[in-house]
């Protein structure tokens, strides 16, 4: 026979497991409606970026006149490593010339070649403006900036 401090030990632990799941029912109906929003709002997310995604489309189609500043302002550049090798040797520039054309050091620029590093966005718009120029106009700046 049971003794009556091991009865009353069973009968508080059942007695508080039930007043917990009455306490926590609440919060874990506030949590699965919780989770509910948030999968909606994920969904809305979802279905906003596309249709973003094809209004952009939609307006690189259309004609540069049309978009003005705008087109300008998301062109991308690439920046090719052996590209930057050949173009500084068809106009005949060292390393460090490059760089002065740059604003970079010739270790700088030796990297971007090797493809050690990756020059930084404003860096890379100074070279896409460099490709554009030929070997006289890159001598008359070089000139211009020592």
């Amino acid at each position: 026979m049971p003794n009556i401090a091991s009865v009353l030990r069973e009968e508080i632990v059942r007695l508080s497991r039930k007043e917990n799941r009455h306490q926590n029912a609440a919060t874990k109906k506030a949590a699965a409606q919780h989770r509910r929003d948030i999968a909606a709002l994920k969904r809305q997310v979802g279905d906003l970026q596309r249709t973003v995604g094809q209004l952009l489309k939609r307006a690189s189609r259309a004609a540069p006149s049309q978009l003005g500043a705008a087109a300008d302002s998301q062109v991308k550049l690439r920046f090719v490593a052996k590209g930057l090798r050949s173009h500084r040797a068809r106009l005949g520039l060292s390393a460090s010339e490059f760089g002065k054309l740059v604003g970079a050091s010739a270790n700088s620029v030796y990297a971007w070649e090797t493809g050690k590093t990756v020059p930084r966005r404003d860096q890379v718009a100074k070279i896409a403006t460099v490709r554009s120029l030929g070997k006289r106009e890159a001598a008359r700046r070089l000139k211009a900036v020592r």
